[in-house]
């Protein structure tokens, strides 16, 4: 990496530390934040307290380590998603995830009487992953297997129709429909430390095959007969990247709901420092979306204090007047999407 961009990977970490502090030591309840303060630099009288032993180890933790996974994960799918289809207006939803993972909590709640929010959980990573797995069978399929228009017609295409399945099911559900809906807001609300842990493998093999497809990515940016004469093949490419931003965008989707905007606008802001460099966006990528994620989680806690507003509505709010002004800028055309 040159250096900017190590100075902005390592000033967003230390923004990252400071911002999952303050996750702690802020809540939507009364707990004062000096009590808080206390029993994280282990203050006896505050470690006995049994009502902010609650508070920060069993409300705030989980919901701040759930909050850098989902944003680490949509920041690096976004990345790679806008990478492979050379569109800087791509986002994660393009291959079926978001559907796919409602088709699956509506299908666990309607068929399977699922009641708990780990099985909601399971239900969406697997819908998620499903959808996304018809996507790329579809994608690898016929003359054009691979290219970026397959993957994205194919994703669309099936997206709406479990859209349409989804709606199906729930005009008879009215039980199903109240359990969906607060699922499909999206918010950070309620995780638990035992639905984030089994994601962590998840997202750490997506970030993985993320990181070993930066070079044939890069070769990729050059276009499809440049990319073959280095020895790369084009369709390959664009499957295993779909294949790391299924694991990614899944477990996300699965963990906090449906979040917008996230995926589509963290590359943006990366590749504004790293310019070309592939391996630079995808770090920054995933740094910027965990820091919004966690910012955006602070402030849901407080803005109607004592009640929450879901965190996809102030990421819907942020993310609608700047995705506007993406789309009207005249360097959104040469944004240097992993070229």
């Amino acid at each position: 990496m040159h250096r900017p961009t190590l100075w902005a990977a390592a000033g967003l970490v230390v923004l990252l530390l400071l911002l999952g502090l303050l996750s702690l030591l802020v809540g939507s309840g009364s707990t004062p934040m000096a009590r808080a303060w206390d029993f994280i630099v282990g203050d006896s009288s505050a470690r006995a307290d049994a009502q902010i032993r609650l508070a920060v180890l069993d409300v705030r933790l989980p919901r701040t380590l759930a909050g850098v996974l989902v944003g680490v994960a949509l920041g690096a799918a976004g990345c790679l998603l806008q990478a492979v289809t050379r569109n800087p207006l791509a986002e994660t939803g393009l291959l079926g995830v978001n559907s796919g993972a409602a088709l699956g909590v509506v299908i666990g709640l309607t068929y399977f009487e699922v009641t708990s929010a780990y099985g909601v959980l399971v239900w969406a990573l697997v819908g998620g992953m499903a959808a996304s797995g018809v996507v790329l069978l579809l994608a690898a399929s016929g003359r054009a297997a691979g290219s970026p228009l397959r993957l994205v017609l194919a994703g669309s295409a099936l997206g709406a129709t479990f859209h349409g399945m989804t709606s199906y099911v729930l005009l008879g559900e009215q039980a199903t429909f109240d359990t969906y809906r607060y699922w499909t807001i999206g918010s950070l609300a309620g995780i638990k430390t035992s639905e984030t842990y089994p994601l962590i493998p998840l997202i750490a093999l997506g970030l993985l095959i993320a990181f070993c497809c930066v070079r044939p990515l890069a070769a990729l940016a050059l276009g499809d007969d440049s990319a073959r004469s280095l020895g790369h093949h084009p369709g390959r490419i664009r499957l295993t990247v779909a294949a790391a931003v299924t694991l990614l965008a899944g477990s996300a989707v699965a963990l906090a709901g449906p979040i917008a905007f996230l995926g589509l606008l963290a590359p943006y802001a990366a590749r504004a420092v790293t310019g070309p460099r592939m391996a630079g966006q995808l770090v920054l990528s995933a740094l910027v979306a965990a820091n919004v994620m966690i910012a955006a989680d602070l402030l849901a806690r407080i803005v109607i204090r004592p009640w929450e507003t879901p965190v996809s509505v102030l990421l819907a709010f942020i993310g609608g007047p700047l995705l506007i002004w993406i789309a009207r800028s005249q360097r959104m055309s040469t944004a240097g999407v992993a070229s």
